[in-house]
């Protein structure tokens, strides 16, 4: 089987990381960019250090029919509309966080992907590192026993001195603190806790710092997830912090808990309640793309286009699903109210 093709839109920040990771990408190639500013190819070339297709115009790109994938790496208003055109024109995606900034535009973009039957990868790729999957691993191997409590946190100053800080500010590109960045935290307690959440109460509220009293949005939330299995769960997202940044991992269960990269099990005979034992694996602990794992993400998501199924961990439903809990996260923040995930159906 041919390599597939690779059309990015949007030439960014996180496109550059984009494309940097494919080049470690077995079976996929980025061949085209779409961008409204007038790029030069020679130049791209030189920047990249592969040639690339130029497109300043996004119907056109999608006419590619050399082109298997789009990788969407716009801005957060512009993802719902080119995912739906990506999808009727038969494309598989890459989507960056967020998939929409309110629910009915991610509905729109489902049932545009569940018609045109594309596979489509969600950008939660901390799923994919090495302290993520090696926490899972150990509740697969029951190394904790029967969670019952579970936090994620994200703490990240995303202030003037950050790229994205100039739109971030803004409701209409940032949406929220749990859409524009701390989505991670809540898909990974999702993942981790297993089972389906029945209701979330979310409370908000913002930093007085100069640096963060531009944002149009609350820039610190706080939501308690009530799982149907019993279980129960917090995540903080907090985007005004004025600290190094820190990804946060509590969980708690019958034969253990875990703290970050640190752990006490029940099961390991011979260790002591007293004193952690300490997980030997990559730390989630940047919040620079270039430090993200991309690569084993895209790799699986190649891999599962050839087999002619959803990609693991980070499939279209999947990021749907968070992404349906981080709304009615908001919702409650908003409402003051308790949010049931019926009510979003």
């Amino acid at each position: 089987m041919s390599d597939l093709n690779v059309g990015i839109v949007g030439l960014g920040w996180v496109a550059g990381a984009h494309i940097e990771t494919f080049k470690n990408v077995e079976g996929a190639n980025v061949t085209a960019v779409c961008s409204r500013r007038n790029l030069d190819e020679k130049e791209l070339e030189k920047q990249f250090g592969i040639p690339l297709k130029v497109y300043n115009d996004y119907e056109e790109m999608l006419k590619d029919d050399s082109l298997d994938i789009i990788d969407i790496c716009t801005e957060h208003p512009l993802h719902p509309e080119q995912a739906i055109a990506a999808a009727n024109a038969g494309k598989h995606m890459i989507i960056e966080k967020p998939i929409a900034l309110n629910w009915e535009d991610a509905k729109s973009v489902r049932e545009a992907v569940q018609k045109a039957g594309v596979q489509v990868c969600i950008c939660f790729e901390v799923r994919f590192s090495g302290q993520a999957m090696a926490i899972h691993s150990m509740l697969e191997q029951g190394l904790l026993g029967d969670l019952h409590y579970g936090e994620v946190d994200y703490y990240h100053g995303i202030g003037p001195w950050y790229g994205q800080y100039t739109w971030n500010v803004k409701e209409d590109m940032g949406g929220s603190s749990l859409l524009t960045a701390g989505c991670h935290a809540l898909d990974l307690l999702l993942w981790y806790m297993g089972g389906e959440v029945e209701e979330v109460t979310s409370y908000s509220n913002q930093s007085k710092s100069p640096h963060f009293t531009p944002y149009e949005y609350d820039t610190t939330s706080v939501t308690l997830l009530k799982f149907k299995n019993g279980r129960i769960g917090k995540v903080a997202s907090v985007i005004d912090a004025l600290q190094p940044y820190y990804f946060h991992i509590q969980l708690n269960g019958s034969e253990g808990s875990l703290l970050d990269d640190k752990f006490y099990s029940a099961r390991l005979k011979g260790t002591t309640k007293e004193r952690w034992s300490q997980i030997a694996a990559p730390l989630i602990d940047s919040g620079d793309v270039d430090d993200h794992p991309y690569q084993p993400q895209f790799q699986a998501f190649v891999e599962s286009i050839e087999k002619g199924e959803p990609m693991p961990l980070t499939d279209f439903e999947t990021g749907f699903y968070s992404f349906k809990v981080a709304f009615a996260a908001d919702r409650s923040a908003k409402t003051g109210k308790p949010v049931k995930l019926s009510e979003l159906d």
